[in-house]
């Protein structure tokens, strides 16, 4: 359909299982087991699960950087091809952005801030003032200019997350990908970054998949959700009624599980 963004189908990806003798039989083990999904532009998706469910093996196939077992992915009307080398993927890359868990291990510390959110103009060669761009971005986050001069080692967890999502966003892509975006992150700033998000989705129309365990984020956040366990998808449909109305026992026990005061 034309308002469909993100297109999977009979998508899995399986991982070898170490032999324990020279004579047993290769085994493979299934992270993923055949998955259909479509994500319409301009919305918010939640994928819930535990750890190991599977959602972030789904989220890396979704944006190439895995390769699939089976199946096929469409984003914006294009098929991913992760065996392609990475030059081919860069329309992939200028359409996408990723914000993962742990901010400080996907900044470079020998790099600035400055160089860190705009490299991904310089290396899609996206046109324009650059250096204005990334200003721009720095602000939209909550951070001020003079931060592009300093290093990720000066800033605290919260304030290398937002450096982290203006580096996702600065080349303005249509999907941004947050792949457990906020656990790491107190009360307050959770607050601060989860405003900037809902802001993208409402006020420039991108298109969000949020990977997450914390059910309290995605009910405020997402307008759809999916979710998995055992690397299957088992329950999709809007936020409301994923999460008040659940059909499917594993869900059931998920928000069961919830603690209350």
């Amino acid at each position: 359909m034309a308002d469909t963004i993100v297109r999977a189908q009979g998508l899995s990806r399986t991982f070898p299982i170490p032999r324990r003798t020279i004579f047993e039989r290769r085994r493979r083990a299934p992270a993923l087991h055949q998955t259909d999904l479509e994500v319409r532009r301009g919305s918010a998706l939640g994928i819930i699960g535990e750890s190991g469910s599977g959602k972030s093996t789904l989220a890396r196939l979704l944006l190439g950087l895995d390769v699939p077992t089976t199946g096929s992915v469409e984003v914006a009307g294009r098929p991913v091809d992760a065996t392609s080398r990475a030059r081919r993927l860069h329309w992939l890359r200028r359409v996408s952005g990723i914000v993962l868990q742990d901010p400080y291990g996907s900044l470079d510390p020998r790099m600035s801030v400055g160089r860190i959110v705009g490299e991904p103009l310089w290396a899609l060669d996206i046109p324009g003032d650059r250096r204005a761009r990334v200003r721009e971005v720095l602000d939209q986050v909550g951070l001020s200019a003079d931060s592009a001069d300093r290093h990720p080692h000066e800033f605290s967890g919260g304030q290398r997350q937002r450096i982290a999502l203006a580096r996702a966003i600065v080349h303005r892509p249509e999907v941004l990908v947050g792949d457990e975006p906020l656990s790491a992150l107190d009360v307050t700033v959770r607050a601060q970054i989860l405003e900037v998000l809902r802001g993208l989705v409402r006020d420039q129309g991108m298109t969000l998949l949020l990977v997450s365990h914390d059910l309290g984020v995605v009910q405020n956040l997402c307008d759809e959700a999916v979710v998995m366990t055992e690397g299957r998808i088992v329950e999709r449909g809007s936020t409301r009624d994923v999460l008040q109305r659940p059909t499917h026992a594993y869900t059931k026990r998920l928000l069961a599980a919830i603690p209350t005061l």
